[in-house]
């Protein structure tokens, strides 16, 4: 077996064989693959595809490369929720101690940025003190005596797919259903939860621009889970517009911790009630009323819990960018489209991501948003809010907010896209 004809096969459209797969998976884990050769393969699967057997088999070299994890020993039943990534998606943050709170365990393994969109650890980090790396033994004790815990994937659990991550983002092949599939599920399928419940993004700004394109991703998870005894759904969600009202990584814990006080975005709390849902059906918590355990504070309760056990100060001030501009609109009327694409490439560009998969990110860089659409703009006033610690990235980031929204006449209908635009079971 040898890496060039993988390869080729590949590249000539063939189907990979399985002990291609197992080969290819475990050599470059090993390192006997390099980066550069398995970006040709990534590339070749991008523009080439795969069908289902090689998805599945893929996914099941994946977790063979490492360990597998076991909750039979908590109280609870197990959810977990993963997003395939969005602008202003600090979902995560407000959905895990609410469930939580609502009796379910949900063991959150999360990832860091990639291209555009944002990364849930990459967030958390900005919080002073906290840890992301936890061992197996201190992530089980936090989700034991919090009930959620929210951390990266060890370095056992599925390690081919933390090493083809960080190349996935720095090569131009995210976007692959079926590298988007296997790295998700595979994690997943080791971490061992009960039920998972995926929120598959749609629009601009999501790696699925299509409404078909989400239903053939959901629809590769969700028979994925299934075959491997984990109780899974999906949910197609808007992502035509920024989550929120902020993009950057201190900018959405703020806003995160805004929705867990009661307050908060109405499409934040929205989706974050609409996952708290599924994953409670799913976990087969049939009583609970997450919308209660947000109004109560039982839902942040368990938030300052979970960030304290982490290592991180729940009550400390979040990190602030040095240096501020404001883009104002050029006309009144109503806005009409806010491109959440481009919302999360100025953030990127900010330096709220990566351009190589060893940068660091600015904990205070990012986008803050003034209008969404919909609403009625004067000209003069504020849209967007950039922040950065590098004032020499101003520039590049309004390159490309340059046609990033429209403004109507006064009086313009406007009707947005409802925040679930589907449900695949």
């Amino acid at each position: 077996m040898d890496v060039i004809s993988v390869i080729r096969t590949k590249r000539d459209r063939g189907e990979l064989s399985p002990e291609q797969i197992d080969w290819v998976i475990d050599a470059y884990t090993r390192g006997v693959v390099a980066d550069e050769q398995m970006s040709a393969l990534a590339m070749a699967i991008l523009l080439n595809g795969m069908n289902r057997t090689e998805i599945a088999r893929w996914t099941a070299a994946m977790i063979a490369s490492g360990e597998r994890m076991n909750f039979d020993a908590l109280s609870r039943p197990t959810a977990d929720k993963h997003s395939t990534g969005g602008v202003g998606d600090k979902i995560t943050l407000p959905l895990a101690p609410l469930v939580a709170a609502c009796g379910a365990a949900v063991p959150q393994l999360s990832g860091r940025g990639l291209g555009h969109t944002g990364g849930t650890l990459d967030k958390l980090e900005s919080i002073p003190g906290w840890r992301a790396l936890l061992s197996n033994e201190e992530m089980l004790n936090v989700l034991d005596t919090t009930g959620a815990v929210i951390c990266a994937a060890g370095d056992g659990l599925a390690p081919a797919d933390k090493k083809l991550y960080a190349l996935r983002d720095v090569t131009g092949t995210v976007e692959a259903i079926p590298l988007i599939a296997s790295s998700i599920m595979s994690k997943k399928i080791a971490e061992g939860t009960g039920s998972l419940v995926l929120d598959v993004k749609v629009g601009t700004g999501a790696f699925m621009k299509t409404i078909e394109d989400a239903r053939e991703l959901a629809s590769t998870m969700v028979a994925l889970g299934t075959d491997s005894g984990v109780k899974t759904v999906a949910l197609l969600t808007d992502m035509s517009t920024p989550l929120g009202l902020t993009a950057g990584n201190a900018l959405e814990v703020r806003e995160s911790v805004e929705v867990l006080a009661g307050g908060g975005p109405q499409d934040v709390v929205d989706l974050t009630l609409a996952l708290a849902r599924e994953m409670l059906d799913a976990a087969g918590i049939k009583d609970a009323d997450p919308e209660k355990a947000l109004a109560d504070g039982s839902a942040m309760d368990v938030w300052r819990r979970m960030i304290a056990a982490q290592g991180g100060d729940p009550d400390a001030t979040l990190p602030v960018a040095r240096e501020q501009h404001v883009v104002t609109a050029p006309k009144s009327g109503v806005l009409t489209r806010l491109d959440a694409y481009d919302i999360g490439v100025a953030a990127w560009r900010l330096g709220a991501g990566r351009a190589r998969k060893e940068d660091p990110v600015q904990a205070g860089a990012g986008v803050e948003l003034h209008a969404k659409p919909g609403d009625t703009v004067t000209a003069g006033q504020p849209l967007l809010t950039l922040h950065t610690d590098t004032p020499e990235k101003f520039e590049y980031a309004l390159q490309t907010l340059g046609g990033s929204y429209d403004i109507s006449a006064a009086g313009t209908s406007f009707t947005a896209n409802p925040i679930v635009l589907d449900r695949i079971a």
